[in-house]
């Protein structure tokens, strides 16, 4: 269990709490107990120093002086410390992701599957720097990567997808990754032809049917 801190500032002022970690990341998520995750019933204005609010501070503040309610605020709207364990297993995490939409979705020259063990290895070969988007956004930035020192590409369809002018702007976020063009109908309809990798497909429609509730008109192309 990780001692980390927890902070919010509120009107100019800082206010903090000593946390579990895993305990205040259930209570963000609304799945966890307030008290089970403090570990001293004190909102302070430092908790390194051991700075305590006074309870007016806090009715200024939060219009309340109950730790617990305001300790709920704090893990919920606030930012929660992640110590450096934390980071690493999400990293990897993400990582092992990425790495998976490869292994499924991309071949060699002989058209034969990756292994992870290759793939990770070809990572390390171009430093490439992942970050907090979605897996499938990272696939292509990072395969641009890897042909530069292995054989490599992801075997896609081509699809043409016609979206109701209705659900257009919602969906439209979703396209970026794999359009290959578009085209506005004289009704309003979007209609765009994408090159999207076989692994994916099941679930970019799965995405987009709960969004249009599958109003949408899909052709594959040859």
């Amino acid at each position: 269990m990780a001692k980390v801190e927890a902070r919010i500032k509120v009107k100019g002022k800082q206010f903090e709490i000593s946390v579990d970690l895993d305990e205040a990341l259930k209570v963000r998520a609304g799945k966890g107990n307030v008290s089970a995750a403090l570990n001293s019933p004190a909102i302070y204005t430092d908790v390194r120093k051991g700075m305590t609010c006074s309870k007016a501070e806090l009715e200024a503040a939060f219009d309340t002086s109950d730790i617990y309610v305001i300790a709920d605020r704090i893990m919920k709207k606030g930012e929660i410390q992640k110590d450096q364990d934390f980071r690493d297993a999400e990293r990897e995490k993400r990582i092992k992701q990425v790495v998976d939409l490869i292994i499924r979705n991309a071949v060699d020259q002989h058209g034969r599957p990756y292994t992870d063990d290759r793939i990770r290895k070809a990572i390390n070969e171009v430093h490439f720097s992942f970050d907090n988007r979605p897996a499938e956004a990272q696939m292509n930035d990072l395969i641009i990567k890897l042909a530069t020192v292995i054989p490599i590409k992801v075997e896609t369809k081509k699809i043409k997808i016609t979206i109701p002018a209705r659900f257009s702007a919602q969906v439209y976020g979703m396209l970026k990754d794999y359009k290959e063009s578009e085209e506005w109908l004289s009704n309003g309809d979007l209609q765009v032809i994408m090159n999207i990798p076989s692994g994916l497909q099941i679930d970019f429609y799965d995405k987009l049917n709960s969004v249009t509730h599958g109003a949408i008109v899909s052709q594959e192309m040859k």
